[in-house]
């Protein structure tokens, strides 16, 4: 449209050139600005000033999975274990100059006559995956929220043991695997009662004696077999005490868990020590529960036993290493035991490998032609070859269970093997292993041995959970040596769940413990 002026004329426009801020509403974008920047000043005041940060809870239990029969609600206080728990600078000496009713076995095998008796059930079985929810666990069991498994699935909180080990800990997975191989329900009660006997007669520094290295080690594997461990609910305290007393021993004697200076029981001593501190190492880690100096101690004490081998591929008494000096299956058979459990932990061994395998020649050496394994060589002093578990089991733990001594020495225990608690066929010691080869052989030879075996310890139990005196009184029994009885039993009832089945039953193919 032209625009005029008042005496006509024609008035030309400049158009105005509008500015880029102007352009895009720069106005409008510093209001809206400034209003937010108000509300955030707001909120922030809001978050800060007026609601509160919840407050933390301590809880020892790692997050995520199912925690099995102590599941979610098991918790352990930092505080209490602070109280137990060892210290760099613990300076602490237990044992010193106590007497011991403890004796290792003497030399010799005069075990007892033994002979072949009939058979029920057998095999092992791996247990069943699955538990609902985001416990991630095995077993079965009702997942609640966050991750946390109810029920029996024991999930991500045992994730990293080894399957062997992991498997004890799942309650419905013990008793199904109780039914799978021949045992009852009272077979695990029994368990209990004796574990409940052990934490009432556990002495004040922890230990249980009077050799305490050596019983304390029997007592913690006799928790770690059911899966008590340092968190659980009734024997959590009893076991984080017993690591504790063994770490300080190993702490204040260089890794040694026994007496100093070296007795001839030493290798006994530290061999069952350290196979304890083995288990312990293993689940300690996994659990996230931190013994200060325990995977130190356990290092050393397992780098003992590999440097100690005597240059026969045997362990002697005292750890000798000199020309003539006493080696015997009996002693080895608790440095194999305990290099396994060593090897567990992840901690890196020097000659772990050469020793293992030395270790095996020498029991190899040891075995006779009739399949039993001698004391310190291929004869018998006595009726029976009564260490014969010792060599079967440590070739089935070092994945050797199809070897010819492994299926030699387990077919000699079923024709030769009895045990009677009222006779002198009642030698603990010997079972002790036999129960594990059995066990590890699987099918008729777990079948024997279940129905040999299994209500024999069940009828013999006291009301208090200990168990009689048998008669055969010998390597390491006595009357009065309660404790190391008592162990010895519990060790054997859970044999059912402790390992899975290493090349019978429902492992097959499965080749080392």
């Amino acid at each position: 449209m032209d625009i005029y002026d008042n005496e006509g004329n024609l008035i030309h426009l400049e158009k105005r050139k509008q500015g880029f801020w102007a352009k895009i509403g720069g106005g409008s974008l510093m209001i809206a600005a400034l209003f937010h920047a108000v509300l955030l000043v707001i909120g922030g005041f809001w978050v800060f000033q007026i609601i509160q940060e919840p407050e933390k809870k301590v809880d020892f239990m790692p997050p995520g999975g199912g925690g099995g029969e102590r599941g979610a609600e098991h918790k352990v206080q930092q505080k209490k274990r602070a109280q137990i728990t060892p210290t760099t600078n613990s300076k602490r000496v237990f044992a010193e100059g106590a007497s011991s009713s403890y004796a290792i076995p003497e030399q010799g095998d005069s075990f007892g006559e033994m002979s072949t008796l009939s058979s029920l059930s057998g095999g092992g079985m791996s247990g069943g995956l699955g538990g609902a929810g985001s416990g991630a666990g095995f077993g079965k069991g009702n997942g609640t929220g966050g991750g946390v498994g109810m029920g029996a699935g024991v999930g991500k909180l045992f994730g990293l043991i080894p399957e062997t080990m992991r498997k004890r800990c799942s309650k419905e997975d013990r008793l199904a695997r109780l039914t799978e191989n021949g045992g009852t329900p009272a077979c695990d009660e029994a368990v209990v009662k004796g574990l409940r006997w052990l934490k009432a007669n556990q002495n004040p520094d922890g230990s249980w004696g009077p050799q305490k290295s050596a019983m304390t080690g029997l007592a913690l594997l006799a928790y770690f077999g059911h899966c008590e461990t340092p968190v659980s609910e009734e024997f959590g305290e009893s076991c984080m005490k017993a690591i504790v007393y063994l770490v300080n021993v190993g702490m204040n004697n260089n890794g040694v868990l026994g007496s100093l200076p070296m007795s001839q029981t030493t290798p006994y001593e530290h061999g069952i020590a350290t196979y304890a501190l083995g288990e312990a190492a293993t689940f300690c880690k996994e659990l996230k529960v931190d013994v200060p100096n325990l995977m130190e101690v356990t290092e050393k004490a397992g780098q003992l036993i590999i440097d100690s081998q005597h240059k026969n591929g045997g362990w002697a008494y005292g750890y000798s290493k000199e020309d003539g000096a006493h080696t015997d299956s009996s002693v080895v058979g608790w440095q194999l035991q305990a290099l396994k459990a060593c090897s567990h932990t992840n901690i890196k061994y020097k000659g772990m490998t050469p020793a293992v395998r030395k270790g095996l020649d020498y029991l190899a050496k040891c075995q006779n032609e009739n399949g039993g394994f001698g004391y310190n060589g291929p004869g018998s002093r006595g009726k029976v070859f009564g260490l014969t578990g010792v060599g079967a089991l440590c070739f089935q733990m070092w994945d050797k269970g199809k070897s010819s001594e492994a299926r030699n020495g387990v077919k000699y225990i079923k024709e030769n093997f009895k045990l009677d608690w009222n006779t002198e066929d009642s030698d603990l010691y010997s079972h002790y292993y036999a129960s594990q080869a059995m066990m590890q052989a699987g099918g008729s030879y777990w079948k024997f041995y279940n129905d040999l075996f299994r209500d024999q310890l069940l009828n013999n139990q006291n009301p208090d959970g200990s168990w009689k005196a048998p008669k055969f009184v010998g390597h390491g029994q006595s009357p009065g040596n309660a404790v190391y009885r008592n162990t010895l039993c519990i060790l054997m009832l859970e044999v059912y769940y402790r390992f899975l089945n290493s090349t019978g039953g429902g492992s097959k193919g499965r080749t080392g413990i």
